[in-house]
């Protein structure tokens, strides 16, 4: 049986690692390998989206990305016991008339035992900015260790 480490139950440094790889995931922008950490039922909320299976996560991400341009993503553990995590998150990115946001968020996660997320309930509200007040600088692709987080951001 396939299994997606960490595994719950999660400890502080599990929990923590298992956020920064839903980060390095998300920063792809790819939903073929996205959806492959949750399970084939998957059941999320997302703003006013209420997406079931690991298809329809995939066209709401496809769709989520082909909006949100120059998407650059940062998730911070908040708090985790057995087989949960929450998570305060905020991206960066902009649509297509250049206009840049920040959205701050939370999320809700449930894993199976083999580490698969079978629930995501996340909340987000978008703060329009300056391209000047962006915060979120490094090449597309995975945020580099050294960049600051949330916490150090101020965020």
């Amino acid at each position: 049986m396939e299994t997606k480490p960490p595994l719950p139950p999660f400890t502080l440094e599990t929990a923590i690692q298992k956020v920064r790889m839903a980060e390095d995931a998300w920063n792809t922008r790819d939903p073929e390998r996205v959806i492959l950490v949750y399970t084939e039922d998957t059941r999320w909320r997302n703003r006013k989206e209420f997406p079931v299976g690991r298809e329809q996560v995939r066209r709401f991400l496809e769709r989520k990305w082909a909006r949100e341009l120059d998407y650059r993503l940062i998730k911070e553990l908040w708090a985790f016991t057995g087989n949960r995590i929450a998570v305060r998150f905020a991206y960066e990115s902009h649509d297509d008339s250049g206009q840049w946001y920040r959205s701050y968020g939370n999320e809700n996660w449930e894993f199976n035992e083999q580490g698969f997320m079978m629930r995501r309930f996340a909340s987000i509200n978008d703060l329009p900015i300056t391209e000047s007040d962006r915060k979120f600088f490094w090449p597309l692709g995975r945020r580099p260790d050294d960049h600051p987080g949330l916490s150090d951001l101020g965020l």
